[in-house]
């Protein structure tokens, strides 16, 4: 049977392209014009991958992504995004998306990610609901990890990590077991989550369900239905009753990501849940028993959060029974060469590679990138490379230029555009940095317009509209 691929994008031309060259490859493909169409489409399930443009009007890509999720649908979504629209596609991959892919693109990059996108989800795949029948629920751990120390031996094998490491398997063997509410703490990308399920699959529990859900991705209307479930009727569209997470981990963990965005009225009725171990279903009267152990996490400052306000400081204090603070990867370098091994061999597996792990001197050089993004960073830059390049063995060249200058992307925003650059246009900004990557690339027209996401083409009228005699001259490596 031939995968069924949604592509929605409000540029017919692209649309069709895409529509088209993935029919060629086997695929039945159906396409939509806007987001409200693609979400009329999805209702009826069935699809097994959604391609996406990210900027549409009235519903853009990333609120298509929500609605899907929102309704437990796992589908993998592949974000297509214009040059600047990057960190809004990092987002998407935070909420669920399967990766994105720049525009301009070439179809054979498309249709390299697709078919990517289709194997290394093919294991988690599960049958869809249908549009009659109520929203699925979020996914349990990986079958494959059950009862295996997969995400401990990670960890483990990271230097920067063995403290946390120890400090994970007495918690994960306490016999104060489900009672032991759990917080962990790190920056955005650092490894939550798979310390969250190092402390599942360590427990006495690990062959019971581990259930997460991402507070920040889920409206404060629904996120209360999806923790403690509802009752037919409770309201609107509430045709039948729903357990919630609380339900589905009966015996094993409910892992509660980015809990630091839970708003107020739900963060008092979260505690009496932990206090009490009881809860009751939204418009239902009788107590339901709690037996699953309670893991949160945060990127946020909560200390602050109380002060501010916006944060209770009875459940902060009932949160952290233990707490687990995550350092930034840019103080544990030594771990990085271990993630990279450990990536590969995970891509190896999903993508059907044979990719060497990367040696001293490549590590060496990843090393002096600070990598703001963490480990997420890291990982979506590898799978990117493998990928398109498929390569035999890793190499610098194979990795993004401010990558492998060591250079935070972030610091060259601020120099472009900071406070010290002056008020600009936005044309301006657009300049300095097409300028500047010329310069990095020792003018190297064709890797420049990789860089920066658009073609040879585009990049030689940028530079004839800013007058430059050399516009219109090959590469050197082009002669």
């Amino acid at each position: 049977m031939s995968h069924r691929i949604l592509i929605v994008d409000d540029e017919a031309a692209i649309r069709m392209s895409v529509a088209e060259a993935l029919a060629a490859d086997g695929f039945a493909t159906e396409t939509a014009e806007t987001g409200e169409e693609a979400l009329a489409r999805l209702h009826g399930g069935g699809f097994d991958l959604v391609v996406t443009d990210l900027k549409m009007p009235n519903v853009s890509g990333l609120e298509l992504l929500k609605a899907l999720r929102n309704t437990g649908r796992t589908t993998p979504v592949l974000m297509m995004t214009a040059y600047g629209d990057v960190d809004t596609a990092v987002e998407c991959m935070r909420l669920g998306a399967y990766d994105f892919i720049q525009k301009p693109f070439k179809l054979s990059v498309m249709r390299k990610q697709v078919a990517a996108a289709l194997k290394a989800t093919r294991v988690q795949a599960a049958p869809e609901p249908s549009g009659d029948a109520p929203a699925s629920r979020p996914r349990r751990a990986a079958a494959a990890h059950v009862g295996s120390t997969y995400y401990m031996d990670m960890i483990r094998a990271c230097p920067g990590l063995r403290r946390i490491a120890d400090l994970l398997e007495k918690v994960g063997q306490s016999r104060a077991g489900n009672d032991t509410s759990i917080l962990i703490r790190g920056e955005s990308g650092s490894g939550k989550e798979i310390v969250a399920r190092a402390i599942h699959e360590t427990s006495d529990n690990a062959r019971e369900p581990f259930m997460e859900i991402n507070c920040a991705a889920v409206p404060e209307t629904l996120l209360e239905s999806e923790l403690m479930g509802h009752e037919k009727g409770a309201f609107t569209d509430a045709k039948a009753r729903k357990e919630g997470l609380f339900e589905l981990a009966a015996g094993g963990t409910i892992f509660l990501d980015e809990i630091g965005e839970m708003g107020f009225l739900l963060q008092s009725r979260l505690l009496r849940v932990i206090e009490n171990r009881t809860f009751r279903r939204v418009g239902g009267k009788d107590e339901q028993q709690v037996h699953a152990r309670v893991v949160a996490a945060t990127n946020r400052d909560l200390e602050a959060a109380i002060r501010e306000g916006a944060f209770r400081n009875d459940l902060y204090y009932r949160l952290q029974v233990v707490e687990v603070d995550i350092p930034p990867l840019r103080e544990r370098p030594d771990d990085i060469g271990v993630l990279l091994g450990h990536f590969v061999r995970e891509f190896n597996a999903s993508l059907g590679l044979a990719t060497a792990p990367p040696d001293a001197a490549l590590v060496a050089v990843l090393q002096r990138y600070p990598w703001p993004g963490n480990v997420r960073e890291m990982r979506n830059v590898l799978k990117r490379i493998m990928i398109l390049e498929e390569p035999a063995e890793l190499r610098a060249e194979h990795f993004p230029t401010h990558v492998t200058d060591g250079r935070d992307p972030r610091t060259v925003a601020e120099a472009t555009c900071g406070p010290d650059a002056g008020l600009v246009t936005l044309s301006e900004v657009e300049q300095r940095q097409i300028l500047y990557t010329l310069d990095k690339t020792g003018n190297n027209k064709s890797q420049a317009a990789r860089i920066l996401g658009i073609s040879r083409q585009t990049l030689r009228e940028k530079l004839k509209q800013y007058g430059d005699p050399q516009a219109d001259l090959a590469d050197e490596s082009e002669s």
